[in-house]
């Protein structure tokens, strides 16, 4: 017996198991930073869901964001940064929810203080998840939000970008350009009038010169500046953003789904080709996101085959597999994938 069929039949049997008498997903039990374990490792082969479940989601999303946050004490755009946005809808009071916003809270108030930041991307990344944690719940600028945000102007660069970790890990840590789109993202979704005030004016008018003379590499990055547009508009033009909805529409695949891999140019670290054939929870999340940002109606027949794909694609742990753009190792993107696809479920109202 080999590996991949061990792992198949292990799956199997968890989701054979997690099933109660007449069919229905037994309620996986609360995960705390206590009692957290590490989801099994993201695997292509992870067998389907026998149905779509949102508690499973949370139990996938809670356990790798708590334990990515217990065992390497860090966040990433991979993995626990995207989870403040799609959390919330989940339950916002929920102990691993609070947890994980706690946690991004006190890399501002106390590692900041005391080491500062490990690089400038921690701090546009952090103040963006906050600000938008923010406006899904309940919409007042916390205090550390602000602090955040503050010190993200600090870190902007005279040519109005951000120097941005490049690890050859896209589409998050390749190239300083999406950087700045983050930067766009977090004073767009800030709440309470932040940007209005004098130094974010400045601080936005340098960006806004850095993205007009800065070419975006990718479709993907193109897709975070209208998602930054959607909220606070100025950052495309009518015709742009036209544009970028238009090409993402003319990327879903016949089964309703989107694929990564279509939305850049990437290589693989071995050269090998990119898939670009099989969906993937993070472009169809993202995807459908972008629509209902954009106000596609969620009963458009495109973003109804697009959670119907999500919905019969949802994999036996809970999470949607993503394959990683760079080499196939961990596919850490699968959580940052499974996140972005609870968002579109909840954007369209089908997360039942």
């Amino acid at each position: 017996m080999n590996c991949r069929t061990s792992w198949m039949i292990i799956l199997s049997l968890a989701s054979f198991a997690s099933r109660a008498i007449g069919g229905e997903p037994s309620i996986p039990a609360a995960v705390t930073l206590t009692n957290v374990d590490s989801p099994a490792e993201n695997n292509p082969e992870e067998p389907l869901a026998a149905t779509y479940s949102a508690d499973q989601a949370k139990h996938f999303l809670d356990s790798s964001s708590l334990a990515w946050q217990k065992q390497r004490d860090c966040m990433t755009c991979h993995t626990n940064y995207l989870y403040l946005l799609a959390r919330p809808a989940l339950g916002e009071d929920d102990e691993a929810h609070q947890t994980v916003r706690n946690y991004a809270e006190k890399l501002v108030t106390d590692r900041w203080q005391d080491q500062g930041p490990r690089w400038d991307a921690e701090v546009v990344m952090t103040a963006m998840v906050l600000a938008y944690n923010d406006r899904l719940t309940g919409g007042t600028l916390h205090p550390t939000t602000r602090t955040a945000l503050d010190r993200m102007w600090t870190v902007q660069s005279e040519k109005g970008g951000v120097s941005w970790i490049s690890c050859e890990w896209p589409p998050f840590e390749s190239d300083d350009e999406f950087g700045a789109t983050m930067m766009a993202l977090a004073v767009s979704v800030a709440p309470e009038s932040y940007a209005e005030t004098p130094v974010v004016q400045s601080g936005i008018e340098k960006l806004k010169r850095y993205l007009v003379e800065t070419k975006m590499p990718t479709l993907h990055h193109r897709a975070m500046l209208l998602w930054a547009d959607t909220h606070r508009p100025g950052w495309l033009t009518a015709t742009e953003r036209d544009e970028v909805v238009s090409e993402i529409f003319s990327l879903q695949h016949e089964d309703g789904s989107w694929s990564i891999a279509t939305l850049g140019n990437w290589e693989r670290e071995d050269g090998s080709p990119q898939e670009v054939t099989k969906g993937d929870g993070y472009a169809t999340g993202l995807a459908i996101v972008l629509a209902r940002a954009s106000g596609i109606s969620a009963d458009d027949d495109r973003l109804k085959r697009g959670i119907a794909w999500l919905k019969s694609n949802q994999r036996a742990s809970g999470r949607w597999f993503t394959r990683s753009l760079h080499k196939d190792s961990r596919h850490y993107i699968t959580h940052a994938g499974s996140s972005l696809a609870v968002m579109a479920l909840t954007a369209c109202k089908a997360m039942d």
